[in-house]
């Protein structure tokens, strides 16, 4: 049985998901909720918060157990789709298998957490002037990375193949 060659990506996938539960174990052990800590000033901070809603704090102040069972679902539905393209896909290369990675441990790190603990912890936050960028954690900071990946694999793929083929006619 041969293993896809995309499977070695998986190990991005689990680094993504042991980071974030470490720091995140951390945090939950060493922090009391709503501790706060200056790194750079007026600029960076470390924050202990939970988010029982989905990115930028949408839907955390839904108090409905119907609605953590919902987030539970379609995160591990968007799981479940990663992790198929990511071993699956013959198409696209390191560039869109990285993002794949990334986003598959982002979204296992963050629903773990929302199964364990009924919210996500947060802990960095980062401040431009007066505007406060809402609370993440290395979870989120891997998706950001992974979408951006894909976004600038295709992106920039379409355009190689596009005058690949161009030559070719």
């Amino acid at each position: 049985m041969t293993v896809p060659a995309r499977v070695r990506w998986l190990w991005l996938t689990l680094a993504v998901v042991i980071a974030d539960r470490a720091t995140k174990a951390w945090f939950e052990t060493q922090t009391p909720e709503g501790w706060r800590h200056e790194v750079v000033g007026n600029f960076i901070y470390l924050v202990h918060s939970r988010n029982p809603g989905i990115a930028f704090g949408v839907l955390a102040d839904s108090a409905s157990a119907w609605m953590r069972v919902a987030l539970i679902a379609g995160s591990l539905a968007v799981i479940a789709i990663l992790a198929w393209m990511l071993v699956a896909s013959r198409s696209g290369g390191a560039m869109s298998a990285a993002g794949l990675a990334l986003l598959l441990g982002g979204a296992t790190g963050n629903v773990t957490d929302r199964i364990v603990h009924g919210a996500v912890t947060d802990f960095f936050e980062v401040w431009l002037g007066s505007y406060r960028w809402p609370a993440f954690n290395v979870a989120d900071s891997a998706i950001f990375i992974g979408a951006s990946l894909l976004i600038l694999d295709v992106l920039f793929s379409s355009r190689t193949g596009t005058v690949a083929a161009r030559k070719s006619v």
